[in-house]
């Protein structure tokens, strides 16, 4: 099977994805739908490394994964931070939002923008569920997302050894192409 149609596939699971997470919002469970986000974006990215036969991104999955859980973690039981409505003193980091951008952030870095770009959206979504279901306060989210895509962004490498990256800096606007050899 041709890229092209594996990358429609995936591009069409994310897609589903979003529109999962958007239909339970409107049916006003706004932190189930973030839930399903915390599912679908590291079972998205996971089986993305099946699908392509790409073992060199699972390892680097497993390892991003692995570093961004024990973080979050460490610092839960550390912090300790009393979440907005619980007697639960587990808020600082939002293990949602490190989870959901971990896995946006290695479809980004892995597979390029294309593809990144709407997971960046799902992991955005998941993190405004936990401060809207009050589960979190925004400084829990904003920690946790930084956990998750700094880890992905230290293990991962593109795939292929190829990354095509917009960017807009001072004025400027263009492409970005990366290598490794």
């Amino acid at each position: 099977m041709n890229f092209k149609i594996q990358a429609i596939r995936l591009t069409l699971a994310a897609v589903l994805c979003c529109i999962s997470m958007f239909a339970n919002a409107v049916k006003g469970n706004v932190e189930k739908s973030g839930d399903i986000g915390l599912l679908a974006l590291p079972l998205l990215a996971y089986s993305s490394t099946f699908y392509l036969e790409d073992e060199q991104g699972r390892n680097e999955f497993y390892k991003s994964i692995l570093s961004t859980t024990l973080v979050t973690q460490l610092l839960k039981v550390t912090v300790r931070k009393k979440r907005p409505i619980e007697d639960s003193y587990t808020s600082f980091p939002s293990g949602h939002a490190a989870i959901a951008f971990q896995s946006a952030t290695f479809i980004e870095q892995r597979y390029g923008w294309k593809y990144g770009l709407p997971a960046f959206a799902a992991a955005t979504y998941v993190g405004w569920t936990r401060v809207e279901s009050k589960q979190h306060y925004t400084i829990d989210v904003l920690a946790g997302a930084a956990i998750g895509a700094l880890t992905s962004l230290y293990f991962t490498t593109p795939y292929n050894g190829m990354q095509i990256t917009p960017y807009a800096k001072n004025r400027s606007y263009g492409v970005e192409f990366s290598t490794t050899f």
